[in-house]
């Protein structure tokens, strides 16, 4: 088995891909890929350390507005789809799989022109400009949110696997996270993340919040800040409190997500669809925090679906502060039954079998 992948730009459009690679490979032990991505996008860097081959292309997004620049992304699109058909005659795929963010829009589409079977993955609950042009030329459209299938009429065929994201976190030991934050295994843990590169206004809140913390004595609170805002955070917090509460950790970054999330009892987070799909395989309650700065505001879409299901609440941006975060923690963390069906909720929404699905789609398109 051959198989091109293509997404980039975001960790929410490449970690998909990678974690579709690594069931292929499970599944298919001399399968061979290709990944194509942008010269500048996250994809360069995270994909070689997988050691998958990697060829770049130069691709860039759509304005909005009506632009100048608008003109060079056409020329920059035709070019790479000239470039996506040499690479892929090249490479003889026997399937292509694109998994969003603007890259992948020459490379699908040059697989589609050339009769190569073809995948998208739409991990949101809004679906992006790329694939909906992409929808009316592939193969099969996969989709994380149930309610997404609408938005693809006039596809071939649309399948709801999930987040192929969420298998790869499924599998994670908890215990393991338990030990890298250096706690007794059983422990409660919420969780307060502002996404890879830390999220102002949630650093905000956890500053403002800190100093509630050491009134729940028996929940371990751990703070991921990013590493722009770990140096900050800290100091504001221990030159308000002179410490750092026994129960509160404060942390750059996370290189072992998987199992700390395995470990967590309660998740405040941004509401990318590939940490959703996360969580949901984990069973995970949530309070979520959109980023109001993304193309159509779908992240408060992605967190209203997990809101509408019972699964997480929803604090807006100008409502968050310390006091209003701390105020549904304490509410989720000390009502057991509410927790509990919180979880239930978020476990029903999971689909930790999703990169076997997306998988056994691919077996059938090559048949």
């Amino acid at each position: 088995m051959r198989v091109v992948l293509s997404g980039g730009g975001t960790g929410g459009h490449i970690y998909p891909a990678l974690a579709v690679a690594s069931q292929c490979a499970a599944e298919y032990p001399d399968a061979e890929f290709l990944y194509i991505g942008g010269q500048k996008g996250l994809e360069s860097t995270l994909v070689p350390k997988e050691n998958i081959p990697f060829e770049a292309i130069d691709i860039s997004g759509f304005r909005r507005k009506l632009s100048l620049e608008n003109i060079k992304t056409v020329v920059r699109f035709l070019r790479g789809v000239s470039t996506s058909k040499k690479l892929l005659r090249q490479f003889k795929p026997d399937v292509v799989i694109g998994t969003g963010g603007y890259v992948c829009g020459p490379v699908v589409y040059a697989a589609a022109k050339l009769g190569i079977p073809s995948i998208i993955h739409e991990q949101n609950a809004v679906p992006g400009l790329t694939n909906r042009f992409l929808s009316k030329y592939v193969s099969t459209v996969a989709v994380s949110f149930e309610d997404s299938s609408a938005s693809f009429s006039g596809a071939k065929k649309v399948i709801y696997t999930g987040n192929p994201r969420a298998t790869t976190v499924h599998e994670a030991d908890k215990n393991k996270g338990f030990a890298s934050l250096g706690l007794p295994n059983g422990s409660s843990v919420v969780l307060v993340v502002g996404g890879s590169r830390g999220a102002r206004a949630i650093n905000d809140a956890m500053i403002a919040m800190a100093p509630f913390v050491k009134s729940m004595e028996h929940i371990r609170f751990v703070y991921v800040t990013g590493d722009n805002y770990y140096k900050p955070t800290l100091e504001a917090i221990t030159s308000e409190l002179g410490q750092l509460p026994d129960n509160l950790q404060v942390l750059p970054y996370v290189h072992n997500m998987p199992e700390v999330l395995a470990c967590t009892s309660l998740i405040v987070n941004r509401a990318g669809a590939s940490f959703l799909a996360e969580i949901n395989s984990l069973g995970i309650p949530s309070i979520l925090i959109p980023s109001p700065n993304v193309t159509n505001n779908h992240q408060e879409k992605n967190a209203r679906t997990l809101e509408k299901s019972g699964a997480a609440e929803v604090i807006l941006e100008p409502a968050l502060s310390g006091k209003t975060l701390f105020a549904s923690i304490e509410r989720i963390m000390k009502n057991p039954s509410l927790h509990s069906s919180m979880s239930a909720a978020s476990k029903r929404l999971g689909k930790p079998e999703s990169a076997r699905l997306i998988v056994e789609e691919i077996g059938r398109l090559i048949k």
